[in-house]
């Protein structure tokens, strides 16, 4: 079924801001697939099709959800990506890098002409086998997505602030670390922000919950126009938009692969995004 990080991110976003999605597929990408990003707005300018088959991904999940193991990987068309950015994606203000080969991250992030924030996710495989390219990459990044084990691995410190002091010194202003069913933290240099992980009595499949997470992220702060540069960082939205993408990765969860967001609206992330108030008020 339909999946992909940039898939996750963009119709995740897509409930806050215009977004622009950069990509490749093979020619059996269906259709209906293409339709339903078109539907949510997203502009498919980027979306690469040549000869062959899309990227593929099959895993199994823990039976609680929290871990899972890769069972086929298959680059296909991806293996041969270079990203080429429409001149109308150029000056886009919001870029969100998702999990791919830290030198095409850096190749796009190149192409962007007046960002006013830029950042994007990695995973272990980047971090293990590709380090050196990650470090030269992340280095100019305004923030990092990563997910706890992933922070550990990157940092060398099992002790999470620890491991956030340590990647902020790596480049990003702004390190945010995922913790699955347990929530999200936000590290600044100055400061850091706790969210718990919103309850679902039911998780069908938590396939994408992260670039959801980031596509939710991204989305809120793209709408409020706002920008890392001066001296007056607003604490409060940064917050608000980790609840934001909370909200977005629970409601991923609710069905398999990209269904939920047939039918989520506005609204329904809006009142969740009202309950994750009222129950982390004190």
């Amino acid at each position: 079924m339909l999946g992909g990080a940039a898939t996750y991110i963009s119709l995740a976003s897509s409930y806050f801001t215009q977004t622009r999605i950069v990509a490749v597929v093979g020619d059996d990408f269906a259709q209906e697939d293409a339709d339903l990003l078109a539907s949510r707005g997203i502009d498919l300018e980027g979306l690469e099709r040549v000869p062959g088959k899309t990227f593929f991904w099959a895993g199994k999940y823990s039976d609680d959800m929290n871990d899972r193991t890769t069972l086929q990987t298959d680059l296909n068309v991806f293996a041969d990506f270079k990203p080429k950015l429409p001149e109308s994606y150029q000056n886009a203000r919001y870029l969100l890098l998702g999990n791919i080969q830290p030198s095409l991250q850096r190749m796009v992030h190149q192409q962007m002409k007046h960002l006013r924030l830029g950042g994007g996710d990695t995973m272990n495989f980047w971090i293990s086998d590709f380090r050196a390219e990650l470090l030269e990459t992340i280095k100019t990044w305004d923030f990092l997505l990563i997910n706890d084990g992933e922070a550990r691995m990157l940092s060398g410190e099992t002790n999470l602030k620890k491991a956030a002091a340590k990647i902020l010194a790596m480049g990003p202003h702004t390190v945010i670390i995922k913790r699955g069913e347990y929530g999200a933290m936000l590290f600044r240099k100055d400061s850091y922000f706790v969210v718990p992980g919103y309850l679902l009595e039911n998780v069908f499949d938590p396939t994408g919950a992260g670039d959801c997470f980031a596509g939710g992220f991204i989305g809120y702060l793209a709408e409020h126009g706002f920008d890392l540069e001066g001296d007056h960082i607003s604490r409060g939205m940064l917050s608000r938009a980790v609840i934001y993408g909370s909200v977005m990765g629970s409601f991923c969860c609710e069905k398999f692969g990209v269904e939920r967001f047939r039918t989520l609206t506005r609204a329904e992330i809006d009142a969740r995004f009202e309950e994750f108030r009222q129950f982390t008020k004190f």
